[in-house]
């Protein structure tokens, strides 16, 4: 179930992270969204994709960076509206 919790500015844990939040909590690492998703052996832009759009593989990229489970980043990409979890369906690379 979804916790309704304030992060700290009032915002129930539900909603998802702003871009320049999620971008700001890299640069409070030392890092940039670039810099990650070079380190990853990807484009450098490429995981600027995943702000706008879902793509579980750049999720947890950038997740593990910040150290949080990508549903705390985006929560509306793994539950609905009641708080369950969204069965994500995984692609067969064979």
């Amino acid at each position: 179930m979804l916790e309704y919790r304030s992060q700290g500015r009032g915002r129930p844990s539900h909603y998802d992270w702003h871009q320049a939040d999620i971008i700001a909590a890299l640069r409070k690492r030392g890092t940039t969204l670039a810099a990650v998703s070079r380190e990853a052996g990807l484009s450098s832009s490429t995981l600027a994709n995943t702000l706008s759009r879902p793509w579980p593989k750049g999720e947890w990229i950038i997740a593990n960076y910040l150290e949080i489970h990508p549903s705390e980043i985006w929560p509306s990409r793994y539950f609905d509206q009641r708080g369950q979890l969204i069965e994500r369906k995984v692609r067969d690379k064979s």
